[in-house]
């Protein structure tokens, strides 16, 4: 029998704790789960602790709260769930369970269940290690399927037949790819072969649930990695076809495109190693910043393979994914659809003879988020063709020093036109509407296209010269300039 040093009870004071409460109630209690595997991995104790109490769960989490001198911080009576937060620690307790879903459900049904019912709905056999926590048990650790062996072995096993497991909660599918990259162990053959003959019931697991675990996957030390097993399994295509659909390539005429998948996978593995502590919203943007690439594919039969627009497309497409997803449709989303639209726009104004104003719009456009989009798109270079690396590469810092230049002169750094909205209407006495609009908008483009500077007195002027043909209803310089390059195109 296996047992836990009792020092563990003297320099963690939560145990011993818990093992009054447990003692107390007299209620056998087991610590289950990711606190004892990661301690028998690395001799750390964590944070966070699962506890199976065989009794009462709220019972329990009151009595604690109470020695702690702290409250009950939720309940979830449907599941048999109590969670108490004391300073870092959060600890949730649980009675014996067992859950399912029916065929096309997305919400678990749970009931009460044996302590031996309880090992059987764990995840993975690492995951079903229990520490006795009452007088009796006190340190002993269970380990009913084999996790030790499977720690020392480094592999993902689901404690009983892994069809049954992962239907019982499809969302076990991506707990073992993520459990593979963050520990970085293989997942055992008949449960890798369970995931690619269960994937579509994926589909019924709710996009929250999902994403919470893709996230994981996208922060963990491999995404890589994770991203590869995700395809090869089919879970991605699941809930991101976007991105498989990126997979392949296909020849006419002698003319080939590359796999725009491995391409992704291999931008997404330099972004992180240039910025190992890339946010999760850069590594979406990285992602998906080619995904309008299948929608725009075309074959030219002198240029080859073309995909016009595709940053356009692929941003619209950024707004739909995350609308399916449930992923929050705000400033992030912002951000994630501007370096997806912009990703290829600082190589075109690496050319000679591109004008201080493209320079100056991209500036504008992007603003506090150009250093990302620059790392994006250095992290877009995949080529192996060493010297045609360089150059792109050599492209892009001039592309940044040009940058830093026009930013600093015009002032650029947190670009507001200096004439105001309530400025134009206190001079013209007009109340807010159009007219007021376009003349704001014609003075930003006038700065923007370099025919005055960003100062207050030169956009003033400008204002006096431009107002009345705009307050008379006829169209503004900038506007005629885009009529007539309308026409002409």
């Amino acid at each position: 029998m296996t047992h836990l040093p009792h020092s563990l009870w003297e320099t963690e004071p939560l145990l011993s704790h818990l093992s009054d409460v447990a003692d107390e109630l007299q209620q056998p209690s087991y610590i289950v789960g990711g606190w004892v595997r990661d301690w028998l991995l690395t001799g750390e104790s964590g944070k966070s602790l699962d506890i199976v109490t065989v009794g009462h769960p709220t019972r329990f989490a009151q009595r604690l709260a109470e020695r702690l001198g702290t409250h009950l911080a939720a309940e979830y009576r449907r599941f048999y769930v109590a969670v108490v937060h004391w300073g870092a620690y959060e600890v949730e307790i649980v009675a014996p369970r067992k859950e399912s879903y029916a065929p096309e459900s997305r919400n678990p049904a749970v009931e009460p269940a044996s302590l031996e019912e309880d090992f059987i709905r764990r995840d993975f056999t690492i995951n079903a290690l229990y520490v006795g926590l009452h007088r009796e048990e006190k340190g002993v650790l269970l380990d009913p399927f084999g996790g030790i062996r499977d720690l020392a072995l480094r592999v993902i096993r689901t404690p009983t037949d892994p069809i049954r497991t992962f239907n019982d909660d499809p969302l076990r599918m991506l707990r073992a790819i993520r459990f593979a990259v963050r520990l970085g162990f293989e997942i055992e053959t008949l449960t890798y072969q369970a995931i690619q003959s269960q994937a579509e019931r994926m589909k019924i697991v709710s996009p929250e649930r999902v994403v919470e675990e893709f996230h994981k996957i996208l922060l963990s030390p491999d995404p890589v990695r994770g991203l590869s097993l995700l395809y090869e399994t089919r879970l991605l295509e699941q809930f991101l076809p976007e991105v498989t659909a990126l997979a392949g390539t296909e020849t006419q005429k002698g003319y080939s495109h590359k796999d725009n998948f491995a391409h992704t996978l291999k931008v997404l593995a330099q972004v992180i190693a240039q910025r190992p502590d890339a946010s999760i919203w850069l590594r979406w943007a990285a992602l998906l910043h080619d995904i309008g690439k299948p929608f725009t594919k075309r074959f030219d039969e002198k240029a080859g393979w073309t995909f016009h627009l595709h940053e356009e497309v692929g941003a619209k497409k950024v707004k739909e994914i995350f609308q399916r997803l449930r992923l929050p449709l705000d400033d992030r989303l912002r951000y994630v659809q501007k370096l997806v639209r912009l990703h290829g726009r600082p190589i075109a104004l690496a050319q000679e003879g591109v004008t201080d104003s493209a320079i100056r719009r991209l500036v504008v456009e992007v603003g506090e988020d150009l250093e990302d989009l620059i790392l994006l798109c250095r992290s877009d270079v995949t080529t192996r063709h060493a010297a045609r690396r360089q150059r792109f590469l050599r492209n892009f810092d001039r592309v940044m020093e040009r940058v830093r230049a026009v930013r600093e002169r015009d002032q650029l750094a947190q670009f507001q036109p200096p004439i105001r909205g309530e400025y134009i209407m206190e001079v013209y006495k007009l109340p807010p509407g159009p007219v007021v609009g376009r003349i704001k908008e014609a003075i930003r483009q006038a700065i923007l296209d370099g025919i005055i500077p960003n100062e207050f007195e030169a956009a003033r002027r400008y204002m006096q010269e431009i107002a009345p043909a705009l307050l008379a209803g006829e169209p503004s310089p900038q506007e005629l300039h885009q009529d007539t390059q309308h026409k002409e195109g």
